[in-house]
Parts: C-alpha cells; structure tokens; sequence
C-alpha cells in the first residue's frame, strides 16, 4: 500500500482551449491534514473535480488512495463536501444521512445506527427529524459535513466547510476534522479562511495557474519560518547597522530597537554574534513568524478574476 493519499503527475485540464490546470504535481501522505490554497481563478476546483472523477484530466496522471482518479471501486472510501450543494429539502437530517451512506455502500442497518454518531458529530442531534426545507445556511454546513463523513471514508474532500458557520460552527469544524485525522483518515481541505488553514492543517500547497507554487509544513516550529525580527540593543555603532545587510532587508532603526526582516531564523545567531562583535549589548531578541496570509500573498500575488 502506497504511503500517499493522494499523488499527481502533471495532471492538466483544458476547456475549450482554455487551461484551468497547467500541470498539478503533487503527494498526499496518508492521515494528514492537507490545506488546497490559491486565488479565484487558481484552477482549485478543477483540480478536486479531477482527483474524484467528475473531470476527465487532459493530461498527466493522478492517483487516490492507490487507484487511478476516477476508479469506481475507491469512491466508497472517498468523502466529499463540494461548496456549493442542494440536498431533497423534503427529507429530514436523519433521512438524507441515511440516503447517503446507502449510496457510499453502507447497509441500511448500519447507515441509520451511524446517522445519529455523525448528527452528534456536529452539533445537529436536536434537529435530526427536522425537514432540511428549514433549514439555515449554517445549519446545511454542519449537514453537510455529516454526510461527507457518513461511510468512515479513507479520505475527505472538504471545499469551503466553514462557509456560513459562526465562530463556534468553525472551530467544531475543526475539532472534527483533528478528529478524523486522529482515526487515520486524510483530510484534503480547500478553504479562503488561510486564519483556520493555518490552525488545522499539517501540511499545504499554494496553487497558481494550475500549478503547485509551493508547499509548506506548518507542523514544523513556527521559529524556523520567522523573518521579522525586532532586537533591542546598546551601543549599537552605524557600521554594525550596516552590516546587518547582509542577512537582513528592510531594516529600521527606533531608539534602542533595531527592526527587520531576517533571510530565515537560521541567521539569527550569526546577526547576534556580528552586533556583539561590534560592541552592542543586546537585551532582547524577538523574531515574529510569518503568518500565513504572509506566505500567501508572497507566494501567489493578489486574488484575480476571471
């Protein structure tokens, strides 16, 4: 059994002569949260459609839980929650969790005893024979959200979960998916809120035109991707500042605090050691990590429209 969840190969999707996925290469491993970022336009959703099989790829190769994409044997073991979605409204909460196990393979038995353990799941028991015709935009989410996880699948897809839930609808979002991690699923997360990124993912890929830009472990010390860093200092001479160029930009001087950004934390010993050298006395050295919007915004640019 392959180690990933997830694996492409310079997977490309064309429309009418217009390219929405360039070349996405990218792996998954096995019961990771993995955060999907880009802009509007980054050919995200595309990419999804084609990693379950509602797209037919132009080219490349892609690979879910082992199987090509687009394998009917695996999807029983796939879930998924698309952004935008219309369940029968003349069913009741429990009902459609009870239609949509029977779809993922799920005996009718087992399908209404797992129903009111997925409700619980996410804050909807008081309303399980509610007709969904009732419903708020909140309460479609958390629905949402259970059918996705109905079957216990392998791996789910999740695009925009936290859309339309109030603070304590997210952060159960989050207890769920941390949840289904720590059972040894794979979570592949797709969402414009880079605030929850950054809190629940492991790990994440910045998608541009079509193409992986880049990745990040956001499991690693915050420390190791800090750049901004503020040192408070005495005795700090002009040519001490100056040489600080060296491992530095952006570099402003207030008083006894000296603020800029680092190449990486890497270098922070070597700027320590180089002020002493030149007869500071330092008190205080504080590198701030970059937050993800950060990262984001160096790494894909401003949000475009097609």
């Amino acid at each position: 059994m392959t180690d990933f969840a997830v694996e492409t190969r310079q997977l490309r999707k064309v429309f009418n002569g217009r390219t929405a996925v360039k070349g996405l290469s990218l792996s998954v491993k096995r019961g990771e949260i993995f955060g999907f970022l880009g802009p509007n336009g980054a050919g995200k959703s595309t990419s999804i459609k084609m990693l379950l099989g509602l797209v037919r790829p132009t080219g490349g190769e892609g690979f879910v839980l082992g199987a090509p994409i687009g394998d009917v044997n695996i999807r029983h073991r796939i879930g998924f929650l698309p952004e935008d979605f219309r369940f029968y409204d003349w069913l009741n909460a429990t009902e459609l969790l009870v239609l949509h196990g029977r779809l993922a393979g799920m005996t009718d038995d087992r399908a209404k005893k797992r129903a009111p353990e997925v409700l619980d799941m996410v804050g909807m028991t008081p309303h399980a024979h509610r007709r969904l015709r009732g419903f708020s935009k909140g309460m479609h989410q958390r629905l949402g959200l259970a059918q996705a996880l109905i079957h216990e699948p392998d791996i789910i897809f999740l695009d925009e979960p936290t859309s339309g839930l109030d603070p304590m609808g997210r952060r159960m979002v989050r207890d769920v998916i941390r949840a289904q991690r720590d059972r040894g699923a794979t979570v592949f997360l797709n969402s414009h809120l880079l605030s929850e990124i950054e809190v629940t993912c492991d790990r994440v890929a910045f998608i541009k035109e079509g193409e992986v830009a880049a990745e990040q472990n956001l499991a690693e010390s915050a420390l190791a991707n800090a750049r901004r860093v503020t040192i408070r200092a005495s005795n700090v001479s002009a040519d001490a500042v100056a040489g600080l160029s060296r491992w530095s930009s952006g570099l402003v001087q207030e008083g006894d605090e000296l603020l800029f950004d680092a190449e990486s934390s890497a270098v922070l010993p070597e700027i320590v050691r180089h002020l002493v050298a030149a007869g500071a006395d330092i008190f205080h050295v504080s590198p701030q990590p970059t937050s993800l919007e950060e990262v984001f915004m160096r790494t894909v640019g401003e949000d475009r429209a097609l």
